[in-house]
């Protein structure tokens, strides 16, 4: 199996939508996706990533699946911190002073645990991350791939040739990811992101009775440069 996890287009949070760019990322997305084909699409309860996965479900003629545990609201209820200068909520991983506690050599000596950290008292880390873990390990479950839990492995209980292609967020894909992975999420969340429409491919390849799963490209933007379109890391950056 192929998994495409997708972050939406250029987005307008409220209401929640995309804007023309978004639109016209999400487009390229689908004739990407077109060149080789895609079995199933799911797609977060949003609005904004289920309209990125709309041009993609018409030209394939696929109807997408909705999965609410992808929602973005899902993973900010737990994952979410108040920014330093007490102006408001934001991701935790984007907060400096959590994220100097994130690269701590004592949170990253608890490994999986790091939410156990006396720091992160007054948050609730643990269960974000925990019904994270839950509901990927259940998704993944009815693609055919049972979690080894804490092994990084897989074992394939339905093994699947298909490409599947979920369609979600930032926020919740860096917490969906480090579970998939079991990459502990401060780890993951420091060294990796993704842009708009940014395309992560994973392998899930039978070895004799065991997946480890393999990412062959992390929020890759080729689609976008294709289409002439800007290539502009979250809007903040080229390169």
């Amino acid at each position: 199996m192929l998994l495409f996890y997708i972050r939406h287009g250029d987005p307008i949070y409220r209401p929640d939508s995309l804007t023309p760019l978004g639109k016209r990322q999400a487009e390229a997305v689908a004739k990407r996706l077109c060149l080789y084909g895609i079995d199933k699409v799911y797609a977060s309860s949003s609005t904004r990533a289920s309209m990125t996965s709309d041009p993609t479900c018409e030209i394939m003629k696929i109807e997408k699946t909705e999965v609410d545990f992808a929602h973005e609201d899902r993973a900010w209820e737990f994952l979410s911190a108040m920014r330093d200068d007490n102006s408001g909520k934001t991701w935790a991983f984007a907060v400096p002073s959590v994220r100097k506690l994130f690269v701590s050599p004592e949170v990253l000596a608890l490994k999986e645990k790091w939410y156990e950290h006396p720091a992160f008292a007054e948050y609730e880390f643990k269960k974000g991350i925990e019904r994270c873990r839950v509901e990927s390990d259940e998704f993944l479950a009815s693609l055919g791939y049972e979690h080894i839990p804490g092994t990084g492995a897989y074992k394939p209980v339905a093994p699947t040739e298909e490409r599947v292609a979920l369609f979600a967020h930032h926020g919740f894909g860096m917490s969906f990811l480090s579970c998939l992975l079991d990459i502990p999420y401060p780890q993951f969340c420091m060294h990796f992101d993704m842009s708009h429409t940014g395309m992560t491919v994973i392998e899930f390849k039978d070895e004799g009775g065991i997946v480890i799963p393999r990412v062959l490209t992390l929020s890759n933007d080729s689609h976008l440069y294709r289409e002439g379109l800007p290539t502009k890391y979250n809007n903040q950056l080229y390169f």
